[in-house]
């Protein structure tokens, strides 16, 4: 009874104090701005993204309803992590409670995994598209892809209750200093004071599950899309298409290189800082960088942003 009581004292850990992407006063100014005009941009890029495919009928079709979602996935995304990144820039070391620090890390899983599933979908909609284009109508019709958005967002969901629950029931007796700039999954098993063994072994499955079953169907559907573009007699038109799988692999492998890094890895994590840079990459950069590739040099796109804009 007394060892029950001691215990739970000792999870009786009200806050955590998340230390930022530096603590060097001299720096904290200009990363500040070059932050929250990423910040700022990544915003504008996708919130017009948003409107672009919205408003226009053109638009209404199985990849820009993908991209779309993408677009939305990535607002809540930057969202969820940047704020804390900017207070921890503007105030130094902030103090967060225990639930806010709970429900960012519940959003956070939610939205990393819905755009490892989301990307598949979309790398799946470009191979029927190259691949099988008598039969994009029926595989891509709009049952079929609210099917694959649906199930996107419900699985990230799913995989988030499971793992938060798991992460949120551990025992917290201090020190609960967080060497990051957001409630991230491995910070928080280092600070546990009772057997992870568990919460890993989770932790563990999920990535292998949602990272590494996502990019295989990726990397699959990009292959057969290599194969079919070599197999093309038209040489621009396989220069065309090489050029928009470069530019999408990039993106992906960026993500996934840096995610899979992290989370698919059961021990815990000691190299924090480099931990931090790799945490920008997939929180900052690529939801920067996915409405550029994926979008603004999209065709189509230019088209009826420039109808919107009233543009010659």
């Amino acid at each position: 009874m007394e060892s029950s009581l001691e215990l739970g004292n000792m999870t009786r850990v009200q806050e955590f104090v998340l230390l930022g992407l530096s603590t060097r006063p001299g720096i904290r100014n200009a990363l500040f701005a070059v932050f929250l005009t990423l910040y700022l941009l990544t915003l504008l890029e996708n919130t017009l993204i948003i409107y672009l495919i919205c408003s226009h009928s053109e638009l209404h079709k199985p990849m820009y309803f993908f991209l779309g979602n993408l677009s939305c996935l990535e607002l809540c995304y930057v969202s969820v992590t940047m704020p804390s990144l900017l207070l921890g820039l503007w105030t130094g070391p902030c103090h967060v409670p225990f639930t806010a620090c709970m429900t960012q890390l519940f959003f956070f899983i939610v939205l990393i995994c819905t755009e490892c599933t989301l990307l598949a979908s979309m790398a799946y909609d470009r191979y029927v598209a190259i691949c099988r284009p008598l039969h994009y109508p029926l595989l891509m019709r709009p049952q079929v892809c609210l099917g694959l958005a649906l199930s996107s967002w419900i699985g990230g969901l799913l995989v988030s209750v499971v793992k938060t629950s798991c992460i949120a029931s551990l025992s917290y007796c201090g020190p609960n200093v967080l060497n990051q700039f957001f409630c991230d999954v491995s910070p928080l098993l280092n600070l546990s004071c009772t057997h992870v063994a568990l919460t890993e072994l989770v932790d563990f499955i999920s990535a292998i599950v949602i990272f590494c079953g996502t990019l295989l169907a990726a990397l699959a559907s990009y292959s057969a899309i290599v194969v079919a573009v070599l197999l093309m007699p038209s040489a621009a038109a396989r220069r065309k298409a090489f050029s928009t799988c470069a530019s999408h692999l990039i993106v992906v492998g960026i993500f996934y290189s840096a995610a899979l890094f992290i989370y698919c890895r059961p021990s815990h994590i000691k190299s924090m800082d480099l931990n931090k840079v790799l945490s920008v990459i997939y929180t900052v950069v690529t939801p920067m960088c996915n409405p550029i590739i994926y979008c603004l040099r999209n065709k189509e796109i230019h088209v009826v942003l420039r109808k919107t804009l009233h543009w010659p």
